[in-house]
């Protein structure tokens, strides 16, 4: 698996982001009931490597069961250690965390992805983990372009300050029943994907042929799906100063993509994230769903292996495929923590061979442990055995999303979602939006390249 490796800055709007979020958040992360251990800038302490620690899962509720069997494991072969687990919702997990770093109640350890990887340490939240690896069983086991991406998502090649666990790759989920039925081929070029979603539609009975992100992560599909379809490689121009985002190749896409909302989509979509659309899919008479291999699991549940399959994006122009990247994901020390030899235990154990392939089974995701990928189960599940042979057989090209720059969460998440909503109810034009978007992104692509020089 081939990912980008960049350099980054520290520096930036990011923390004053953070600053003014944790004002307006500060009572509601106290009503929460908070558990850690300090506030950034807090050294923290080596402590007895016993007792308790906290952990913050970044996607609560999805993989809540999964690492309470991991803790379980843990505490097992660590009896003299208690891990509190806090689940929160992926939608939620930046701001509470950001709120934390300004306030104090940090965890011990905590999820800690690409995508969110540099406002953390900018805030100078997290603990280097280079020499701590260097000297673990994990050294060498872990899968080098994962560990190249966190190192480079978190503003500095030289320091590491997340231990991958996984990578996700963007699967299109498609129900083969109902394109049985319809006498329908795969959707694997963008022209078959337009006319499953047309043909499949049957609004008066409730049967859509899509549904469409218009709720929180919203931007990544969107983009997904524009690069997909203008074939536009790059996500900067030569100069590496300007974005490609408001290309009229890719402004074109976005017109068309948008256009399946209420057409072939549900009109709930405008407002749902990804697991009310995973449940909605799942549950309904959908043809098809864009998520990653994270809810491949979800999907054997409710339908079985016969009724849908996940494929990876459909092939664009001059028959390539083109996709954004996925985030890879991660465990982080906080910096604050006052037991991190307990805290880097469970990090540690966590991304064993048994354990990260135990998560990584459950969540259908690639595992960062190089034993764990060679696993069986890695073969046996479609998508996840597609996605790893698209990104090495030479028919995908990766469009490398800018997880270095500070202020990417803020700018594609708080900044753009609601501007999002706005050109799917046609009350914003598409060139409109993406305009903005790629002013905001050419000012924080420049303060970076002022700090890197």
């Amino acid at each position: 698996m081939k990912i980008s490796i960049r350099n980054s800055s520290r520096g930036g709007r990011r923390i004053a982001t953070a600053a003014a979020v944790s004002v307006v958040l500060a009572l509601t992360a106290t009503a929460c009931g908070d558990d850690g251990s300090g506030a950034a800038g807090d050294k923290g302490a080596e402590g007895s490597g016993k007792g308790e620690i906290v952990f913050w899962d970044n996607n609560g509720g999805v993989r809540t069961d999964i690492w309470k069997e991991i803790i379980a494991d843990f505490e097992k072969a660590n009896p003299d250690i208690d891990v509190k687990y806090v689940g929160i919702a992926a939608t939620e997990y930046q701001s509470k965390v950001d709120t934390s770093i300004q306030g104090g109640s940090l965890p011990d350890v905590g999820g800690a992805g690409a995508a969110m990887l540099a406002g953390f340490a900018a805030q100078n939240a997290l603990e280097p983990l280079d020499d701590r690896l260097s000297k673990s069983s994990l050294n060498g086991k872990l899968n080098e372009d994962m560990v190249k991406s966190l190192k480079s998502a978190g503003g500095d090649d030289d320091k590491l300050y997340s231990i991958p666990t996984s990578a996700n790759n963007g699967v299109l989920y498609y129900r083969t029943d109902l394109f049985k039925a319809a006498g329908l081929e795969a959707p694997t070029t963008w022209d078959a994907f337009y006319k499953a979603a047309e043909e499949l539609t049957d609004t008066k009975n409730n049967k859509f042929g899509y549904t469409i992100r218009g709720g929180p992560g919203s931007i990544a599909q969107a983009l997904d799906a524009m690069y997909g379809q203008s074939g536009i490689t790059s996500f900067w121009d030569a100069s590496g100063e300007k974005t490609t985002v408001n290309d009229p190749k890719n402004v074109e896409a976005l017109e068309k993509y948008v256009g399946l909302y209420k057409k072939v989509t549900p009109a709930a979509d405008l407002n749902n994230d990804f697991t009310k659309m995973v449940a909605q899919w799942d549950s309904g008479e959908i043809g098809m769903l864009n998520h990653n291999l994270g809810s491949y699991q979800d999907h054997v549940k409710a339908l079985g292996v016969e009724k849908f399959r996940g494929i990876p994006q459909p092939i664009g122009p001059g028959g390539k495929r083109v996709q954004v990247s996925n985030p890879v994901d991660g465990l982080g020390l906080f910096k604050s923590s006052k037991n991190k030899e307990a805290a880097w235990k469970f990090i540690e154990f966590a991304t064993t061979h048994a354990e990260n392939s135990k998560f990584n089974k459950s969540a259908g995701q690639v595992p960062a442990n190089t034993d764990a990928a060679k696993d069986p189960w890695v073969s046996e599940a479609e998508p996840t055995k597609l996605a790893a042979e698209a990104l090495s057989d030479g028919s995908t090209t990766i469009v490398q999303l800018p997880y270095y720059l500070p202020d990417w969460n803020t700018i594609s998440k708080t900044d753009n979602e609601p501007a999002f909503q706005k050109v799917m109810n046609g009350s914003m034009k598409a060139k409109e939006f993406l305009d903005t978007l790629a002013e905001q992104l050419n000012t924080a692509q420049a303060e970076w390249n002022e700090q890197k020089s």
